[in-house]
């Protein structure tokens, strides 16, 4: 007689997917207004400068709010924390809808940049919770994919919306389609998958002993150890690197591309091709990941992958210096995107290594000295062009060369290293403290800085309705 033993249930897949369709809409509702540009200067008569300002003003409470709502999600978790965080920023984007001045759509995007401050970090920490260790690289990777093909979606299906229903109601739509994730996500998920009734004990189990298996040495670190941690400052070194290459895609790369070959009339449209092969990357790397780990190479899981991937972006950029052809130049860069992307899965499971409990914080932390990269970097380009030539050669030997850096710090990086316990109390605080006010400083101060760039006295631009002017296009940051 053969005796059947109870089918383990599913539902962390389906944690996976309703967090997948969290990340498109992060970037769905961030991307909104670039579109929506022109109408917005037009109906509130609102200059290219004040407009800059709006834009850039999301930035601000986006990176200065990332380890508050970490540190958030760690202390309510993740079904209150997200409910919370998506509720609030959806709210805000449907009322920029109804904004009437400039300054209403000023404290309307810093809000919003505040609410969506906790997007990732409770993504991160509902893994934690959820997964094993195991599973988490293929987890974050599908996570981030979505956001990747939030962006390249929102570039065609934006403009169709706002010609359809008018700018005031795509971001009320926008908004509800937040709302309606965030029902969903309070009435199934649950902080403990124990206390959600559709998951069986046998997938309880598999669950738990994943867990407990994981890297446990830094686990039970408090927050401040782990922060102030070497494994926590060249994390932040190489989130830095790859949102430097990245974020080109959100901000200059359609501009680069029309202005390099201003001959070829569908150039700027091949500007969402590097965000195609970003998505493909990030399922690439969270199954890469995955593999690794279950030949038992649990820190060669994130290793490998992420040296890899920089190691290719690396590549990529100063391969596309050597050529002057438009197809070859997206193929490479998009080589690169690829391969900075690959870094994205091991590095927020490595979060999820280190930070164990603190995931949110710690995830927080790393996403914020992101944000400074990419800031930098939306200001460091258009300084690194040839006058002459438009070429940003420059820029990307720059990034390139950042990459390599990244692949000496994942060389250093390792879970499975304990913190540094012999300090005391007060000198971790002591440590604490100054890193977390430099880290804030040099946010605010780049971040500052982009905004005071994008208000700086200038002709304004003659665009088409329904059309990105990319120098106002600088409302993504980092994920």
């Amino acid at each position: 007689m053969t005796i059947r033993l109870p089918r383990m249930s599913r539902q962390r897949f389906v944690l996976i997917g309703i967090l997948f369709f969290h990340s498109v809409n992060t970037y769905m509702d961030r991307a909104c207004i670039a579109s929506a540009v022109d109408y917005i200067k037009r109906d509130l008569s609102i200059s290219a400068e004040m407009m800059g300002l709006v834009l850039g003003i999301f930035a601000v409470g986006y990176a200065l709010f990332q380890v508050p709502s970490g540190w958030i999600a760690d202390r309510l978790g993740p079904r209150k924390a997200l409910t919370i965080v998506v509720s609030v920023w959806s709210v805000f984007t449907a009322l920029t809808g109804a904004a009437r001045n400039a300054l209403q759509m000023l404290i309307l995007r810093f809000l919003f940049g505040v609410g969506e401050a906790g997007a990732f970090p409770g993504a991160a920490q509902a893994f934690f919770r959820w997964l094993p260790a195991k599973d988490r690289g293929l987890a974050h990777g599908i996570n981030f994919s979505g956001s990747r093909l939030g962006a390249a979606f929102s570039l065609f299906f934006m403009p169709w919306l706002i010609l359809q229903i008018g700018w005031r109601w795509t971001f009320v739509v926008n908004g509800l389609i937040g709302i309606l994730w965030a029902t969903i996500w309070l009435l199934w998920f649950r902080d403990n998958p124990k206390d959600n009734p559709k998951v069986n004990q046998e997938e309880l189990d598999y669950i738990e002993k994943g867990r407990a298996s994981g890297f446990a040495t830094t686990v039970k670190s408090s927050f401040a150890e782990v922060f102030t941690s070497m494994n926590m400052s060249l994390a932040m070194v190489r989130y830095f690197a790859s949102n430097v290459t990245f974020f080109i895609c959100l901000t200059w790369l359609p501009s680069y591309l029309k202005n390099q070959w201003p001959d070829d009339p569908r150039a700027v449209y091949w500007s969402a091709t590097p965000l195609i092969f970003a998505a493909f990357a990030n399922w690439v790397a969270g199954t890469m990941v995955t593999r690794l780990f279950q030949r038992g190479m649990p820190v060669g899981s994130r290793r490998i992958t992420a040296i890899v991937g920089f190691a290719l972006g690396a590549a990529g950029l100063l391969l596309a210096t050597q050529t002057e052809s438009l197809y070859l130049f997206v193929l490479l860069f998009s080589l690169a995107t690829f391969g900075v992307d690959m870094t994205l899965s091991p590095s927020w499971a490595f979060c999820n290594d280190i930070g164990g409990a603190n995931s949110g914080a710690v995830s927080g932390s790393m996403n914020m000295v992101g944000n400074v990269g990419a800031a930098l970097s939306a200001i460091v380009f258009p300084l690194l062009q040839n006058a002459q030539t438009g070429s940003a050669n420059t820029f990307f030997v720059l990034a390139a060369g950042l990459n390599l850096i990244a692949v000496v710090a994942w060389c250093f990086m390792n879970p499975n290293r304990v913190s540094d316990r012999k300090l005391s109390p007060s000198a971790i605080r002591t440590r604490f403290i100054a890193m977390l006010t430099s880290l804030f400083v040099l946010t605010g101060g780049a971040v500052g800085y982009h905004i005071y760039e994008s208000v700086e006295k200038k002709p304004a631009a003659v665009v088409e309705p329904n059309r990105v002017d990319v120098n106002d296009a600088t409302d993504s940051v980092g994920p």
